[in-house]
């Protein structure tokens, strides 16, 4: 069986995303987002999923959070997409 894992890179203006994931993992998960409540609910995906995540981010924070979580959705769902 391929193995189904993905990293993917997202930069734009605002925010820079990576995303690794392992469709087959333990649970185990890594955030660095600056975004609390968006790192809780990829913690819970993770976890109940069995998926190891890994999401590092920087963006415009000082703005608000809009950008960092819309963009991570963007990135994660690319990275879901080319795991499968």
């Amino acid at each position: 069986m391929a193995e189904r894992k993905a990293r993917v890179e997202r930069n734009t203006l605002e925010t820079q995303i990576s995303v690794e994931i392992n469709l087959d993992g333990t649970g185990k998960s890594s955030f660095d987002t600056g975004v609390p409540f968006l790192e809780h609910m990829m913690e819970q995906i993770s976890r109940h999923g069995l998926i190891d995540l890994t999401i590092v981010s920087k963006g415009d924070l000082h703005i608000d959070d809009h950008h960092t979580v819309e963009d991570v959705g963007i990135t994660l769902g690319q990275a879901f997409k080319q795991a499968v």
